[in-house]
């Protein structure tokens, strides 16, 4: 009896998670750059004297889809959309480097490039700087031009983005949606590409993402059901074993 409680008691808790990963990306199917959370579950037996009949459920992968997202035409001059595999490198404010895919860039008030979400977008030689009064232009590889609004219309390169392109085994999805890399930082990569005027959306898929809502629900109610009968069963043995006293 209890071997079947363990199972669904496992089984009614991961189908949960798995429902609020969906949930997630579902709230994130307009969100640039934006790659689905993936969960699979599997059994494991647990390990000790009466126990190898006893199996749980564990949540073995909580991956991501990297498949690109469509590009949308902004002609918006700071969007950029990474055209094939690669990240744009940002600073978070502990000092660290993430990667994303969200190019909706932007001149921060202290005169930085930075994303939708306030983080410096990083160059070669760290976090890029704005001048006042000036019009830019961001070319496919990443480098990034101004041309004075007034005077002497010469363009001055500011720097050139970081664009890396990292194994994705290795990265790490953040609570913030950005991605790190394990055991370090990645080097910039020349081969990635960029395209100006444009944003990559969601790469979530609204209706897979609604039935397998459906199904964690089903498989949810399924386990609660099981739980039930075990308890029906349960109290069913203890009546039949009260009148055999």
């Amino acid at each position: 009896m209890d071997r079947l409680i363990y199972v669904s008691m496992t089984g009614a808790r991961h189908a949960l998670e798995a429902q609020a990963s969906v949930a997630h990306n579902l709230a994130n199917v307009t969100s640039s750059g934006f790659r689905t959370q993936m969960n699979a579950l599997r059994a494991v037996h647990l390990f000790g004297d009466g126990m190898p009949t006893r199996s749980y459920v564990v949540d073995s992968t909580v991956g991501t889809d990297f498949r690109p997202g469509p590009i949308q035409q902004t002609g918006r001059t700071l969007d950029v959309a990474i055209m094939g595999r690669g990240f744009l490198a940002v600073q978070l404010p502990d000092g660290t480097e993430a990667y994303t895919r969200a190019g909706g860039l932007s001149v921060g008030a202290g005169g930085m490039l930075e994303t939708a979400q306030g983080f410096p977008v990083l160059g070669d030689g760290g976090p890029v700087a704005i001048p006042p009064d000036v019009n830019l232009s961001i070319a496919k590889d990443g480098t990034v031009s101004a041309t004075p609004t007034s005077g002497r219309h010469s363009v001055n390169v500011l720097g050139r983005l970081k664009l890396v392109n990292p194994a994705e085994a290795e990265l790490i999805r953040g609570d913030d949606g950005h991605f790190r890399l394990q055991g370090g930082t990645a080097a910039a990569d020349p081969s990635v590409v960029i395209a100006s005027g444009a944003i990559e959306g969601s790469n979530v898929n609204a209706v897979e993402q609604m039935i397998a809502m459906i199904s964690h629900a089903r498989a949810f109610e399924t386990h609660m059901k099981m739980l039930q009968n075990a308890d029906q069963n349960d109290r069913q043995a203890n009546q039949l074993l009260s009148l055999n006293r």
